[in-house]
């Protein structure tokens, strides 16, 4: 998996992401969330279970945009802005400004929350109904209150479908067009999206976000031919593994698989990275109490009283199978398995053991089992 960044930004706001590997199995505005989170300190990676293929120079949009012209709709469905503006930008480079702001002079728009109708405004035209809860199950609620039946209606949507919409509008008797504005692609790179499940299952990656329903249910796909659910459904289960969507359409894959999914507040990037950050910084991550402090545990180090510090994979990976043991005793084949190639090599747990108990100090935190093996010396989880 290729990193984006190194994490380290001048622009940091703070240290709350400090020491997590994040996933972004996003095309879409990949870089933008990316950047976002590097500014808590995290360390992206980006991969993408599905790419999007603009459809700006498409015949199939081109010829929709025609039938639209020549039959203009009762409604227009505005569904995200970027699809909108994306079609405005086909219909400005085809030349037919002019003619669909004549076809659409009568034409009622409806938008799918704020962004859509920022966007119909943009455009010149003017919205007549606004979606509070940016849901496509407000916007079928709100048409089919009233008698639709004849009326035509176009709904411009994205790859995933119009959510259901078309299906609602056509069942109550209206004439309905999609407009289908960009596509979804294969992945750029189906290595990297299978390295990333290996790694979120393996306890390398604290938290992976998706942002379409299509790719989270993609990448979804890509762990179960890989069969990593099961270790991602225990690491997600017990907190270590944050599985974040950008709203309820877009967890429904992960929900599906039983894959425990924290969903963000608003449909907005911008409360998807304030989810990531509220999650390690409460008690959404996991901790433990030690005679060290309160420790937690990320795929780059520890936290130990707050205080982060850095660990080799081989000692974070130990940490994290003390850590999930809860105090139990693990002998070193156990230990063995967290190391990050695995085996019965009792030396490598061992030097392991001895690199992590340097690194977080005098804390005396892992105890030595005689003839049994290792275990953290714990009090009752915070």
């Amino acid at each position: 998996m290729t990193a984006v960044s190194s994490g380290a930004t001048p622009n940091r706001l703070d240290a709350a992401l400090v020491g997590c590997t994040i996933v972004i199995a996003a095309d879409r505005r990949g870089a933008d969330l990316a950047a976002a989170l590097e500014r808590h300190g995290a360390q992206t990676y980006r991969a993408p279970a599905l790419s999007i293929i603009p459809n700006a120079d498409d015949e199939q949009l081109l010829a929709c945009t025609e039938e639209l012209l020549a039959n203009p709709p009762d409604i227009v469905i505005v569904t995200t802005a970027v699809g909108f503006r994306g079609w405005m930008d086909a219909v400005h480079e085809q030349e037919l400004s002019d003619a669909l702001s004549a076809a659409f002079a009568r034409t009622r728009f409806v938008a799918r929350g704020p962004k859509a109708h920022g966007a119909i405004l943009q455009a010149g035209f003017r919205a007549d109904w606004v979606a509070v809860s940016e849901t496509a199950a407000e916007v079928g609620e709100h048409l089919t209150a009233g008698d639709i039946r004849g009326l035509r209606i176009a709904v411009q949507h994205h790859g995933a479908g119009a959510d259901g919409l078309d299906t609602l509008l056509a069942e109550r008797g209206a004439d309905v067009v999609n407009v289908t504005v960009y596509r979804w692609g294969p992945p750029p790179d189906l290595r990297v999206v299978h390295r990333s499940v290996l790694q979120a299952g393996a306890g390398e990656v604290d938290a992976v976000l998706f942002t379409s329903a299509p790719g989270a249910a993609a990448w979804v796909q890509t762990a179960s031919d890989a069969g990593a659910l099961e270790h991602l459904g225990e690491r997600a289960a017990s907190g270590r593994l944050l599985l974040a969507a950008v709203g309820p359409v877009t967890a429904g894959p992960l929900e599906a698989a039983r894959l425990r999914t924290t969903v963000a507040t608003r449909g907005r990037l911008g409360s998807l990275v304030r989810c990531v950050v509220d999650h390690f910084g409460s008690e959404g991550s996991p901790r433990q109490i030690t005679p060290a402090g309160h420790v937690q545990v990320r795929s780059g180090g520890a936290l130990v009283d707050g205080a982060y510090v850095p660990l080799s994979r081989a000692s974070a990976g130990v940490l994290g199978a003390l850590f999930d043991a809860e105090g139990r005793v693990l002998t070193r084949q156990e230990l063995g398995r967290a190391l990050p190639r695995g085996g019965d090599s009792l030396h490598a747990v061992e030097m392991a053991i001895a690199r992590l108990r340097d690194a977080l100090g005098e804390g005396q935190i892992i105890r030595t089992v005689i003839k049994r093996g290792y275990r953290l010396e714990v009090a009752d989880a915070f």
